[in-house]
């Protein structure tokens, strides 16, 4: 090569590494705009705007995920299959999840007396948590209030409107007010103004629901006057907007007022004694007479017992993990199960593989499922016991214990039924509050022991 060459070769080098380092300083100045402006204003919203897709015209990405969760992807203890459905005029859906009262007819037997031994389904996605509600036959055969709307509608601008821009107020109208009159104020299944401010994005608190229950909560722990828009960490709020759902509740009183039962605490134990002195009950079992309680979806109460709320981990990091777009971190808005999506949801903190970290979590479920089952069939036991004894004339003073038994034992065994992550949110604590319940069937049974049935006048034969 001659020296001629060899400048050539030199300056055609020297250009190549300088567009490349051009092309890199490039991008990473265009991935520093991009995270410096996350989102550009198309749309003004405002604190009135509950329509998810005028928020999305600001925020496609976000949006593009929301959309997702019509998916239907079972894992191995939950989630929902699709279940072809011709639809009608009254219910217009052409696919339903499959039932969990016909997958298992222990649950039909202890809601005997209650709306949900008719109708209850595995759940769906948050794209279809308002058309199921309506849909559902606890709704359309039974009468209920407006309080069921709290939890599977974008209720925000509805309670505001109703109250005069005062939300609260407006919370307090439409618990009362019928279902099937409340809900034609609502649009959309839970949506972005439901969790965030329209101007900053910030997360906040919208339900007057959670609000009470965690300021009676921090007040049970020594915390006076607290208020989550005001106290709380940015990380905790990203576990609290989805507790203002996901949660054990009650109605209160006739003004059917959505009560979060944390007034002594979020243990099974702490939320059955405020029932016991408030002597709240939600129907009367239909074999056996005795007053239990229905228990709800206490996600929020087992996760605050669980390794990860411990460690500082939000629902958030699980079920909307952060990702990466371009030059962009966003909170991935396709809520799911961390199973459905491993890498992003439990490996950027546990290093190992796929497989193992599925495996170990079926585990936890596993073991839960068998003693579900255990626990579940015990109850039957104590239910047939005491349903054979009350129709052969035992005085209704003789049940009393085996009524206080199924009262707890159900439940406890209720709450961990309801908690959808089939005890992988606090494995000892739901095992032990399968064993609490196991405990008081047994007193249950042995109070049977000593009950005899009212004697039967039989006609003397001629």
């Amino acid at each position: 090569m001659t020296s001629k060459q060899k400048l050539f070769a030199a300056v055609g080098a020297t250009a190549l590494v300088t567009i490349g380092v051009t092309a890199v300083l490039v991008s990473i100045i265009e991935r520093k705009q991009e995270a410096r402006t996350p989102f550009f204003r198309v749309v003004e919203l405002t604190d009135d705007q509950d329509d998810p897709a005028l928020w999305g015209k600001n925020f496609p990405l976000q949006y593009d995920a929301y959309k997702r969760t019509v998916d239907m992807t079972r894992t191995r203890y939950g989630g929902s299959e699709a279940m072809p459905k011709a639809p009608t005029q009254a219910d217009p859906r052409d696919k339903v999840s499959q039932s969990k009262i016909d997958e298992d007819p222990r649950l039909r037997r202890m809601w005997l007396g209650y709306a949900f031994s008719v109708d209850f389904r595995e759940e769906r996605g948050h794209a279809y948590m308002l058309v199921d509600q309506r849909n559902t036959r606890r709704v359309t055969e039974f009468k209920q209030p407006g309080t069921c709307l709290n939890c599977h509608a974008s209720t925000y601008v509805f309670m505001k409107k109703l109250g005069g821009g005062d939300v609260t107020a407006g919370f307090a109208k439409m618990n009362q007010m019928p279902y099937a009159e409340a809900t034609q104020g609502v649009k959309h299944p839970v949506a972005c103004i439901d969790c965030h401010e329209p101007e900053s994005m910030k997360l906040r608190i919208t339900r007057p629901g959670f609000l009470e229950g965690i300021k009676a909560l921090k007040a049970s722990q020594g915390v006076a006057d607290y208020d989550p828009n005001r106290d709380a960490s940015a990380q905790e709020m990203r576990s609290y907007v989805c507790g203002q759902c996901h949660v054990e509740y009650y109605f209160k009183g006739d003004e059917k007022r959505l009560t979060f039962p944390w007034h002594k605490g979020l243990k099974a134990e702490n939320m059955f004694d405020y029932y016991e002195e408030v002597g709240h009950k939600d129907f009367v079992h239909k074999e056996t007479g005795a007053p239990v309680l229905k228990a709800q979806h206490p996600e929020f109460e087992f996760y605050s017992q669980g390794i990860h709320a411990r460690s500082g981990v939000a629902c958030a990091d699980c079920h909307m993990p952060y990702k990466r777009e371009g030059g962009m971190k966003i909170s991935d808005h396709h809520v799911r199960s961390p199973l459905l999506n491993i890498n992003r949801a439990c490996q950027g903190c546990h290093h190992f593989s796929e497989q193992e970290m599925k495996d170990r979590a079926e585990q936890i479920q596993l073991r839960f499922m068998e003693a579900r089952n255990i626990a579940m069939d015990a109850l039957m036991d104590l239910i047939e016991e005491t349903k054979k004894l009350r129709e052969a004339g035992a005085a209704d003073n003789d049940l009393k214990r085996a009524w206080a038994a199924q009262r707890k034992a159900q439940f406890f065994i209720d709450l961990v039924e309801a908690e959808n992550s089939a005890g992988f949110h606090a494995p000892g604590e739901e095992l032990r509050v399968l064993t609490t319940a196991l405990d008081e069937i047994r007193k249950g049974q042995v109070s049977l022991r000593g009950v005899k049935p009212a004697k039967v006048q039989t006609k003397q034969a001629d």
